[in-house]
């Protein structure tokens, strides 16, 4: 998996370097020639600033006391704190203050160009002008913050680049001395001194993961450590393709990644695609069919895709991650790769198995977003495990069966709809459906199946024909058949079938012959199916097999009434 990432960063021209990173830097602090503050620049937008590459990154952070070279937060530079911060967390800042003021100085009196930063941090008057102009801005004590000294950019001068990379050399000789022996690198497959720490994986703290980032190949603990060794030489990896790795990682993060509820996927290709050709996209967003934009569904492009009328590259093939973070460490829920024309083939499967028809019956319902097939399971999408995203992302990449208990919880809110007299979910209809298609059922449509051979099919159709029997001849009346008798009829209906089709007399008798007889027909019809098969009980799957023909029913009878409205009105 590690190895991809390699390749990964080596496709985008990712310039990997020991002691470097890639920052979203908010704020660019401009100061005059003689260490003034002129102006604050934003970067970027409020919510992650600009990407920067080759920023320093400061090696053992953990150890206390350290801070980042040139780049830093604002809180460490301008000591701006949260309201509520802690007296022990604001001591700890100063002395990262102190200790960035110090490596600056150590350059400045290398390097003339960072004299007037150096003279600026040393100045404590500077340092609250620029602590207030951040707060007017209304800065977060989190953002990056990087600097323009009379006109230039620090981070574009090689002397200071340079600088850099030497003090960091000569650091780690003295305080983090190197391992001695040489191992087996896991990544390259050569001889190499590996790393004891890696550096950190960031842009994970909204699904788990720490603010400072998390690590990736981390041992902290006795009982992941063998053979005596400590921490990452566990994993022995050299320090150039474990910066490759981390640097690939963190790009995707950045560039290539959704978050789906409490996890992020990242996906890339071998060979990089055009968005419009780019089938995972769909899956997340898929393109919407509309009466009045009438723009291509997911699944006409896929088809277009299949038949060669899109150029894609050859031979491609994917990589996805589903990814979170527990306790400052990466935690990866899922991976998979396969081929180009194998994810086309899934990806055209999960909308085809998902179509369902639109609720007012005027054809089949949008393709539903990703993330509305997973939230058809729960109330509210922050009630969603992560485990639960991660496995229905496999299902939809690979096309396995989509697991039981799932159904059973789609299930249990469309009962609770009809009972409070919601709008139907398109996507947890569809999910009902597609659960049939995926295990080998044939008798799904997206429509109404007149001819299905499950009872219980034909027992939801029934239920559905006398509700709208019941409206016909009796109007609104509040609470009426379905609300009262939906749930009961879904799990017995030997118990129930019987005596809603003897009340039905009572109201075809309040109907005209036409109505009446129209009705009387409908109702024989699926009789005439069921025969003398009532089910006594229904298990999970023949209650859904109910629902769905409840649903498909309701669908197809409120298109009938649609075009004959249309048909009456054109006359």
């Amino acid at each position: 998996m590690l190895g991809h990432f390699i390749d990964y960063a080596r496709q985008v021209g990712l310039d990997a370097e020991p002691g470097f990173t890639t920052r979203k830097i908010r704020w660019r602090v401009q100061l005059t020639e003689t260490g003034e503050l002129i102006n604050i620049l934003p970067l970027g937008d409020e919510n992650s600033g600009q990407p920067v590459s080759r920023c320093p990154e400061m090696h053992n952070m953990n150890a206390g006391g350290r801070a980042h070279f040139l780049v830093e937060s604002v809180q460490t530079v301008a000591l701006l704190f949260k309201s509520n911060e802690t007296d022990k967390r604001v001591a700890a800042t100063m002395e990262k203050h102190t200790f960035f003021l110090d490596s600056i100085s150590a350059a400045a009196a290398k390097i003339p160009q960072l004299v007037p930063l150096a003279e600026f941090i040393a100045n404590e008057q500077q340092v609250e002008l620029l602590h207030e102009r951040l707060i007017q801005e209304k800065a977060k004590p989190t953002d990056w913050l990087t600097w323009e000294i009379a006109g230039r950019d620090p981070l574009q001068m090689d002397e200071v680049l340079d600088w850099w990379r030497s003090w960091r050399r000569q650091d780690l000789e003295t305080h983090d001395a190197p391992q001695e022996k040489t191992m087996l690198c896991l990544l390259t497959g050569e001889a190499a001194k590996p790393l004891e720490k890696h550096p950190k994986i960031t842009g994970l703290s909204n699904v788990g993961g720490l603010g400072t980032g998390d690590v990736m190949a981390g041992f902290d603990k006795n009982a992941f450590c063998s053979f005596g060794l400590k921490k990452a030489l566990n994993a022995a990896m050299a320090e150039q393709p474990v910066q490759q790795y981390v640097d690939a990682f963190n790009h995707l993060l950045r560039n290539r990644s959704r978050k789906l509820a409490n996890v992020k996927v990242v996906h890339w290709f071998e060979k990089a695609l055009p968005p419009e050709t780019d089938p995972l996209s769909f899956i997340y967003e898929p393109p919407e069919t509309t009466e009045a934009v009438a723009t291509e569904s997911a699944r006409k492009i896929l088809d277009s895709i299949k038949q060669g009328k899109r150029p894609v590259p050859d031979n491609n093939r994917y990589y996805a991650m589903t990814v979170s973070g527990a306790s400052g460490r990466v935690m990866v829920r899922d991976w998979m790769g396969g081929s180009f024309e194998n994810l086309v083939e899934m990806a055209g499967n999960w909308f085809s198995h998902l179509e369902i028809v639109a609720r007012n019956g005027g054809g089949p319902a949008p393709d539903p977003k990703f993330m509305a097939v997973c939230g058809a399971l729960v109330r509210d999408l922050k009630d969603l495990p992560a485990p639960t995203v991660a496995t229905l992302w496999r299902v939809a990449l690979t096309g396995l069966p989509i697991p039981q208990p799932y159904v059973a919880q789609a299930l249990a809110h469309f009962r609770a709809d009809i009972v409070n007299d919601h709008p139907f979910n398109h996507a947890r209809v569809g999910l009902m459906k597609a659960y049939f298609i995926r295990k080998g059922g044939t008798d799904m449509n997206t429509y109404l199946n007149k001819e299905h051979p499950s009872p219980a099919y034909q027992c939801g159709r029934l239920l559905a024909v006398l509700a709208d029997l019941q409206r016909s001849a009796l109007g609104d009346v509040g609470a009426g058949v379905v609300q009262r008798y939906y749930v009961a009829a879904s799990q017995t209906p030997g118990l129930i079938v019987g005596r809603l089709v003897a009340n039905a007399k009572n109201h075809l008798n309040k109907l005209d012959g036409g109505l009446a007889h129209w009705y009387e027909d409908r109702i024989a019809e699926i009789m005439g199916r069921i025969r003398d098969t009532v089910p006594a009980t229904l298990d999970l799957e023949g209650q859904t097999l109910f629902a769905l023909g409840y649903y498909q029913q309701i669908a197809a009878g409120r298109a009938a009434k649609k075009n004959t409205n249309n048909e009456k009105s054109s006359h």
